[in-house]
């Protein structure tokens, strides 16, 4: 936990914290899981595995004539004039927020078509540690990529960033609380599991840390009763922001 608390003021209904990232193989098992579910959930990352199996937009649409808030994480990275346009489709699927993984001019690209999606600049994914950065050729460690990433996407406008909670308190201290943290690489349980997530948080520490919002995926879709796990966390959710 860090020494000070960031714990977000925003006026961000507590329910609407936990995003669940709808990582399913099939738009059919993405209906399933959300009808399961029903009011626990009110909040959806769709991501590349669902873009890949069909009917993306249409889960997109699906999900909003349900009254739930849609997240597009496609990260778009590609020359500035095609993230342009890709954000600029997007406004048609009422989104609220769209993840982009570039460079400067792929940043401000998206940020000239957001048209009302909040745009969230990826800092360094949590499935890197210290060595998969030195193996890409970084000469510095992840809290510095972080921050150096954090500032340039914030002087060109974007929304938020995309940081695990073990670097969010440091972009708190050094950039304020204007922005939106989205952190994901949240694990629970007391005994954190091994998988390809390697700088994880559990609920609390996200929160207390600076995150605005957490993304879930596996505690919630592999669990034996997934509405019982995601009212779980809704629980840490409101005990924490709790008038």
């Amino acid at each position: 936990m860090a020494a000070v608390e960031f714990l977000s003021q925003k006026k961000i209904p507590p329910r609407e914290r936990l995003i669940l990232a709808l990582d399913v193989p099939s738009v059919d098992e993405a209906r399933q899981v959300v009808e399961r579910l029903g009011d626990s959930v009110l909040f959806y990352k769709l991501g590349l595995q669902l873009f890949m199996t069909g009917g993306y937009f249409e889960l997109a649409e699906w999900l909003r004539d349900r009254g739930k808030q849609i997240f597009i994480d496609l990260k778009f990275f590609d020359v500035p004039q095609t993230v342009k346009n890709a954000v600029k489709q997007l406004t048609r699927w009422h989104a609220r927020f769209a993840t982009v993984h570039g460079n400067d001019e792929m940043l401000r690209a998206a940020v000239s078509e957001k048209n009302g999606i909040q745009i969230l600049a990826v800092t360094v994914l949590t499935s890197l540690d210290e060595a998969d950065m030195k193996s890409l050729g970084f000469q510095t460690d992840i809290q510095a990529v972080v921050e150096s990433r954090a500032r340039r996407a914030l002087e060109i406008g974007c929304d938020g960033l995309i940081s695990s909670g073990i670097e969010a308190p440091a972009l708190r201290e050094k950039f304020g609380d204007k922005f939106l943290i989205v952190t994901p690489g949240i694990r629970p349980g007391a005994n954190r599991p091994v998988d390809d997530q390697k700088r994880t948080v559990d609920v609390e520490e996200a929160f207390r840390n600076g995150a605005d919002y957490i993304v879930v995926g596996r505690p919630i879709l592999k669990a034996e009763d997934q509405k019982a796990a995601a009212e779980a966390i809704q629980a840490r959710i409101a005990a924490l922001f709790r008038a």
